[in-house]
């Protein structure tokens, strides 16, 4: 198979064994890679063995792009779907989030920092855990905007969950980015739930199931 063309993309490859992850990382809006070596440096000291790459952010228009560069990679280094996170802060995030919502099993999980979807969702692949972290003082994408998306993604039993890091604003700040970490390494997607209790598809819930299906009052870090 042959290599792939990271002429234009940051790429940070374990040099030792083969990658066991892949993170791609999306910047925001007016911004370069640099906006995201602070998460870079967080995942690489949680997973070691993860391939991170920093492609350059376009617009929504280049989500079909996007999703065929990751699959590429996916399949040179023998990285699963499952096995993959897309990330993102601000116009980064709600291209995760899009692209993620239109390429079913491309990740398993999606990190979204002060982002969301571009449009109310009407469904998502069951295949991908949604993580958001947010400023409650966001300016630019305010706390109520979340509430709202978290409504709705209750009433279609998406695999949610939230955080809110208070007197933090539009901002990758690492109280967020910690709780990343925490996420990624502590939370059981409700996939895997339901298949251990035999009930993917079902679409059941019991009281006590452990799922992250979203409250409308959301966590916040102090």
């Amino acid at each position: 198979m042959p290599d792939i063309d990271f002429s234009d993309t940051l790429a940070l490859i374990p040099k030792e064994d083969k990658p066991n992850l892949l993170f791609v990382l999306l910047h925001g809006e007016s911004a370069g890679p640099e906006q995201l070596y602070p998460l870079v440096e967080a995942l690489k000291k949680a997973f070691p063995l993860a391939l991170l790459i920093l492609p350059p952010v376009g617009d929504e228009s280049r989500l079909d792009e996007l999703a065929a560069f990751v699959r590429k990679v996916q399949g040179h280094y023998g990285v699963s779907g499952e096995q993959t996170a897309l990330a993102g802060f601000s116009q980064g995030a709600r291209m995760a989030l899009e692209t993620s919502r239109r390429h079913a099993d491309l990740a398993g999980r999606v990190l979204a920092f002060s982002g969301l979807y571009q449009e109310m969702p009407g469904a998502l692949p069951e295949t991908t855990m949604i993580h958001f972290f947010h400023g409650a003082a966001d300016q630019l994408l305010p706390l109520s905007e979340v509430e709202t998306l978290l409504q709705r993604l209750g009433e279609i039993q998406a695999d949610v969950t939230v955080d809110v890091a208070s007197q933090v604003g539009h901002e990758l700040h690492p109280a967020l980015i910690e709780q990343a970490i925490v996420r990624l390494q502590t939370c059981v997607p409700l996939r895997s739930w339901k298949e251990a209790y035999g009930e993917l598809g079902a679409g059941s819930r019991g009281e006590n199931d452990a799922s992250s299906e979203p409250s409308s009052e959301p966590p916040t870090l102090h």
